[in-house]
């Protein structure tokens, strides 16, 4: 495999949108939406088009990932991690996600949020929010409802409610 992550391209977002949906028709957890979620995100003015990043297998696009503006000054949204299902369990998404935080540090982001599997997730440092005295409104799992710094203490005086 010879992997290049890049930023997503323009002249890519309908390949892109056809990508997501697809890699989510076989996602353990999905509501059939993740496609237009990105397009929404694409064109609201939390867009960051240095944090949304594909990655590239030989000229094929097998994965995806998007970091927005988010809730609080500072913090980022992870949405959404989309791997084609030949490629899930070889590194993809967590060199993906790497890379974003690795741009989200260098651009002074401090914190991303996730509402995703806390057994996949936790491995990039993921806790619950209200962990951070973060809470969500909407009828989500807490333990769903992850966050973590990307600089520490970054969160220590932050508090308050975040909404999806």
């Amino acid at each position: 495999m010879t992997l290049t992550i890049k930023c997503e391209e323009k002249t890519k977002f309908k390949m892109i949108y056809d990508f997501v949906r697809e890699a989510f028709a076989t996602a353990a957890v999905s509501d059939g939406s993740e496609q237009d979620l990105v397009n929404m995100l694409r064109t609201s003015e939390n867009y960051i088009p240095e944090l949304a990043l594909v990655a590239i297998d030989n000229g094929q696009l097998v994965g995806h990932i998007m970091l927005t503006k988010f809730a609080f000054e500072k913090m980022l949204l992870l949405a959404p991690l989309a791997i084609k299902l030949d490629y899930r369990h070889q590194g993809i998404g967590t060199k993906l996600v790497q890379r974003a935080f690795e741009l989200a540090k260098q651009m002074n982001y401090t914190s991303v949020v996730v509402l995703g599997d806390p057994n996949y997730y936790n491995r990039f440092g993921f806790r619950p929010s209200v962990k951070f005295g973060i809470t969500c409104t909407n009828e989500i799992p807490s333990k769903n409802v992850q966050i973590v710094e990307l600089q520490e203490g970054a969160l220590d005086s932050v508090n308050g409610t975040i909404s999806f």
